[in-house]
């Protein structure tokens, strides 16, 4: 009894040890800087000296600054990726859902974008969007179209930018896709098909139901990083693309915490952001828990 007992400690210890270690983790890396940069928020702060409180006078001026109002529309207006994406990855998903030669090959070549490094592509579409030699506008000259240069246009650096994402990560929502529909019972369909149900009607009575887990999850996750672009911005349009375009919240922060030294001033702004993102992540779960009601 004695041995058992012992053992069970034993096991115990290791237990904790592992636990230890992500508690640890995110006590230091996580709640630690947060708690540092809500006390910084309410400082003047230049990020290497002393921190002097002024209250909310951050806020204030955050409130007033026509900068950090055109980034967050910026930061918006980029989310019209995600239903774009989300659509064109559930169709992408049916359709290698299908026993078809070379299925594996197109997920292969979808996937690729999503492990490549995001600075790469950048880059990459960076060149492909120049005006002078990129290669979009050479496709659109054999159909005889000139194209505009994409990222130096105020119109068409948004769109450009929203394009490239789409591309960078649709692979990823097709792969959460494609494994929820090959979990859906064969059974349901072949029943559906019995009773004369049309293509249509098997989507939306049986696929879409299916996959809905996967689509809450995808938007929630889409539009807690859809709020924190940053690296395609800075890489592709380092000075915020023409007349503050394409400039996005994370962007404006970093520019004014590492390059103007108003370490105080972005605090607050990243504190607003994880507000808007609190705020809208508890709508989706609230939405989601109702419309799961109304299914039961």
């Amino acid at each position: 009894m004695k041995v058992r007992s012992n053992l069970y400690r034993k096991e115990g210890y290791y237990g904790y040890l592992f636990v230890l270690a992500p508690v640890v983790g995110y006590l230091l890396f996580t709640l630690y800087p947060l708690l540092y940069s809500l006390y910084g928020s309410f400082t003047d702060w230049d990020g290497l000296g002393q921190m002097t409180f002024i209250g909310l006078d951050n806020f204030k001026d955050i409130l007033a600054d026509e900068l950090f109002y055109k980034a967050s529309f910026n930061t918006i207006f980029m989310m019209i990726g995600i239903p774009i994406e989300i659509t064109l990855a559930l169709l992408l998903a049916m359709g290698l859902n299908r026993k078809m030669f070379g299925t594996t090959t197109f997920r292969v070549i979808y996937y690729v974008p999503v492990i490549s490094s995001l600075a790469a592509v950048s880059i990459l579409w960076q060149w492909a969007y120049n005006g002078d030699y990129g290669l979009v506008n050479q496709f659109l000259a054999l159909f005889g179209f000139e194209g505009p240069n994409w990222l130096a246009d105020k119109y068409t650096v948004k769109p450009a930018l929203i394009l490239m994402m789409i591309w960078k990560n649709i692979g990823y929502s097709m792969l959460l896709y494609l494994a929820a529909l090959q979990s859906v019972p064969k059974d349901y369909y072949e029943a559906a098909q019995l009773d004369g149900a049309n293509s249509w009607n098997i989507f939306w009575n049986i696929t879409f139901p299916m996959v809905k887990p996967v689509t809450f999850f995808i938007v929630v996750t889409k539009i807690i990083g859809g709020a924190q672009i940053f690296t395609e911005v800075n890489i592709m349009t380092p000075t915020g693309g023409p007349e503050y375009s394409s400039a996005t919240v994370v962007f404006y922060v970093w520019k004014k915490a590492f390059e103007n030294l108003q370490m105080g001033y972005a605090s607050g702004m990243a504190m607003l952001l994880g507000l808007f993102i609190f705020v809208i992540t508890l709508v989706q779960f609230r939405m989601n828990e109702r419309a799961s009601k109304d299914m039961e």
